[in-house]
């Protein structure tokens, strides 16, 4: 059980977190592999919401005035969505006290760290893994001798010899955040827009061990887990085991959720069995699919069988209860709006109940650097780095799929318009995609909002756009919008509904609220 170090601590460990539901792994892994260093740590985490100043002042009280011969250290874990923050606050730090050691870690300063302004203010930067090595340069700069490094290669060692971090998780952790575990570590495939495919392989932690540790959170009371394994399914019997664990805790736990990354071509008939026993609400599936376009994929290096792909989304669509999360990458290297365009055409057809719609960021030191030149890549200099243009695809239509991007989460996978949505992309059948195209293209034109859109002002919009613009029947409209208004769990009035919904007090209807409920936590959980 977590436990508060003497006061004041030697070291902080913390980190900017996107929201306050998301609780740190690595910085666990770090706190669990201290050893002898345990009682001088304190663990912080922050959001990126805060003032780099009002983080700066809480972390520099909490260690306390310094003293002569007295280090204290400060570890912070920077990532491609709190780098900037992150170097705001280190840049504070150093400046009210400049004799305070600052070491980073994470992904962000693992690779082309002599670019960084955030590098350059820090003492030391440990690269890849930290479980042994920040605690060996923590004793370094504690004890001596002092380490004559600034850059350091993390030391990998056995996944044996790491001391598992869910014991870190405290018991407000398990009552309101999402717990994130992991069953393995690294990844097989080299798909060149991902910071994986720099692994040799991947590496399973002892099962045994593992889901001793999974009891133990879940005997503690923790019901959410996501599981950050970048392909679940590698290892059969592994997943089938896991998958079991928690079988066997249902139905006791009602309210039982698991998240699992899959690659969506590896679906043997054990698997599917094991699959089809969990109900409704309990399994999410990540399958990153990416692209369809076979030219694009072999660029990447990405490995996937499409048709394979087809059969199981077809398979977990109609033959089990699980939420199906889809991903696909918009501005990949050669590939045209036309062809993405087909592919989410064929991914829609399959019916997955989320269709997550990114767009390509250059990570430091992923593969995918080597196609800018040749493809005409222009990426965002600053973070997250993503691109603005290609060779076929112009900064317009990058523009434009970005607010395509965004009124499809609010539209399609919020699950608040699921009626509405199958009229809204009929209106140019046989293409979702061109539909939605111009739905996007006009509520831009109409609104110029991407962000402040309430589900009241996208009934008045869906209802204009379809009643108006498209010409379709107003009662249809209006009872597909109500219908979906009401099962959304919404009681304001929209002007396109004004008379047609219930009283204020007539009650409501218990199972729309769970679902809209359940589409909440999906989204949650979505939002690593």
């Amino acid at each position: 059980m977590p436990s508060e170090p003497v006061s004041p601590p030697s070291i902080v460990l913390c980190t900017l977190n996107a929201k306050y539901i998301h609780a740190s792994l690595g910085l666990r892994y770090l706190l669990a592999n201290m050893g002898d260093l345990r009682a001088q740590i304190a663990l912080r985490e922050f959001t990126i919401a805060r003032q780099p100043q009002e983080l700066a002042d809480e972390i520099l009280t909490l260690l306390g005035a310094p003293q002569p011969g007295r280090v204290q250290i400060v570890g912070l874990g920077v990532y491609i969505w709190n780098v900037t923050q992150s170097t705001a606050l280190v840049r504070l730090l150093k400046a009210e006290r400049p004799a305070l050691k600052v070491v980073l870690g994470g992904p962000e300063v693992s690779h082309e760290v002599d670019q960084q302004a955030i590098v350059q203010l820090a003492d030391h930067v440990i690269t890849g893994w930290g479980d042994i090595s920040f605690p060996k340069l923590c004793r370094a700069l504690l004890h001596g001798p002092k380490p004559l490094m600034k850059v350091i290669a993390g030391e990998q060692p056995p996944l044996d010899q790491i001391a598992l971090p869910y014991g870190e998780y405290s018991a407000a952790d398990l009552a309101h955040r999402l717990l994130y575990v992991e069953a393995s570590r690294g990844c097989p495939f080299k798909c060149e827009f991902c910071l994986s495919s720099l692994d040799q392989t991947a590496w399973a932690f002892d099962l045994d061990r593992f889901l001793a540790a999974l009891d133990d959170l879940y005997q503690r009371g923790a019901r959410h887990f996501k599981f950050v394994d970048r392909t679940f399914n590698l290892r059969i019997d592994a997943s089938l085991r896991i998958l079991q664990f928690f079988l066997d805790r249902l139905p006791a736990a009602d309210d039982l959720f698991l998240h699992f990354e899959v690659v969506p071509d590896h679906l043997p008939d054990r698997l599917k069995a094991m699959l089809a026993r969990f109900p409704s609400g309990v399994l999410q599936l990540e399958i990153g699919i990416q692209s369809f376009d076979v030219v694009v994929q072999q660029r990447i290096s990405r490995q996937q069988d499409n048709a394979k792909t087809e059969a199981n989304l077809r398979w977990l669509v109609q033959s089990s209860h699980a939420h199906l999360h889809c991903d696909l990458i918009f501005g990949l290297p050669g590939e045209t709006l036309a062809s993405f365009a087909a592919g989410f055409d064929r991914l829609y057809r399959l019916g997955p109940h989320e269709i997550q719609l990114g767009i390509l960021k250059r990570l430091r030191g992923t593969p995918i650097a080597r196609h800018t030149d040749a493809y005409a890549m222009v990426y965002d200099r600053q973070p997250p780095y993503t691109v603005q243009q290609t060779g076929v695809v112009d900064a317009a239509s990058l523009q434009a799929f970005t607010r395509f991007a965004r009124y499809w989460d609010l539209i399609a996978n919020s699950g608040r318009f699921s009626q509405t949505l199958a009229l809204l992309l009929a209106t140019r059948s046989p293409s979702a995609f061109d539909a939605f195209q111009a739905f996007a293209d006009w509520l831009w034109r109409t609104t110029a909002q991407t962000s402040a859109l309430s589900p009241e002002a996208l009934v008045d919009a869906l209802f204009d756009y379809l009643s108006v613009e498209c010409g379709l029947p107003v009662d249809a409209v209006r009872q597909a919008l109500l219908a979906d208004y009401l099962a959304s769990g919404a009681r304001a009035s929209p002007r396109a509904l004004k008379g047609w919904l219930p009283r204020p007090d007539a009650p409501e209807i218990r199972a729309d609220k769970t679902l809209a409920q359940r589409q909440q936590r999906h989204q949650l959980v979505d939002k690593f």
